[in-house]
């Protein structure tokens, strides 16, 4: 069984390509939920939805997160009441909010109501989100405000300087039920291709999750986000300096620090593989740009290579 540390876009595209190598019914994706959000009293989980658009094949191939063949008939009602619309929601993209919110107001929890998303979508990799709970990744930026991540990344664009990263909720937490025994069951853990500081951190700061971590036997291998020295997508070169990191592949690899056991690096920093390997981490270099499903398959193959559990 594989568990693997995910979330955001570059997590999608590394699940599709796990898919490939290996049964889906195999893998276990432990989702960051500090992103969730609730807006029109609609709870909205976009890093548990984008996986599961991805897996589903129904995800907006352009913008590669939301659905394909969109409309957006209700968001354009919306700005009719003066609703500002900098967090657009499509209207396929309402029904899966919809039908999440009115069964945690029934009183069912996140992990359950997500299992029901996914097989509705006929998704066979277990989604689990790291907990039940309510976590909030917060931006504290440097002339002053408190910002909820979307708010940051979405409405701002991500442009003020931060000053501090916070995970409201995060200390109280409890993981949700499967998730510390997919960890320690786990014959390979993956950290997925996410943002170090606001995936997949959200994740290892509930209370159990980075202890499971070091207590599976499984080896961890996890695949460097930047490539190149840029970030291929999102704001994690804004986001790594805030919290002492350096952006490169081998600054990822040293902030995870003792969590991994190998580390995967694109072939445009192969110069980073002897410095990983200096710290007692394995690392190979190969094409990490996910962009053909071929190339994503690859990288997960070569991922399970490294860790011992396939070729």
């Amino acid at each position: 069984m594989y568990a693997v540390l995910a979330g955001g876009v570059g997590a999608a595209r590394f699940l599709r390509g796990l898919t490939a190598a290996v049964p889906g019914e195999e893998i276990v994706a432990v989702v960051n939920v500090g992103d969730d959000l609730t807006l029109h009293g609609l709870r909205i989980c976009p890093d548990l939805d984008s996986i599961t658009y991805w897996l589903a094949g129904v995800v907006h191939p352009e913008q590669q997160w939301g659905r394909a063949d969109e409309r957006h008939t209700v968001a354009d009602e919306l700005r009719r009441f003066g609703d500002p619309g900098w967090f657009t929601l499509g209207d396929r993209d309402l029904a899966t909010h919809l039908h999440r919110t009115a069964r945690l107001r029934e009183g069912a929890p996140l992990s359950v109501v997500t299992d029901e998303i996914r097989r509705a979508f006929g998704v066979s990799t277990r989604l689990l989100p790291v907990t039940d709970d309510p976590v909030e990744t917060r931006i504290h930026t440097s002339d002053g405000r408190d910002l909820h991540f979307q708010e940051y990344w979405v409405r701002e664009r991500a442009r003020p300087q931060v000053a501090e990263i916070a995970f409201a909720g995060a200390a109280d937490a409890e993981p949700a039920p499967g998730v510390v025994e997919a960890i320690l069951d786990a014959d390979v853990v993956l950290v997925a291709p996410s943002n170090p500081v606001v995936s997949i951190d959200p994740i290892l700061r509930v209370p159990g999750l980075r202890a499971a971590v070091h207590q599976s036997p499984a080896p961890v291998v996890g695949v460097s986000p930047i490539v190149g020295g840029r970030v291929v997508r999102g704001m994690a070169h804004r986001l790594l300096p805030a919290v002492g990191a350096e952006v490169s592949a081998a600054g990822v690899a040293a902030y995870y620090g003792d969590l991994l056991d190998a580390w995967v690096v694109d072939d445009r920093d192969r110069d980073a593989v002897a410095t990983v390997e200096a710290t007692g981490v394995r690392a190979v270099a190969t094409d990490t740009m996910m962009d053909d499903p071929e190339v994503a398959a690859a990288l997960a193959r070569t991922c399970l290579a490294l860790a011992g559990g396939g070729s």
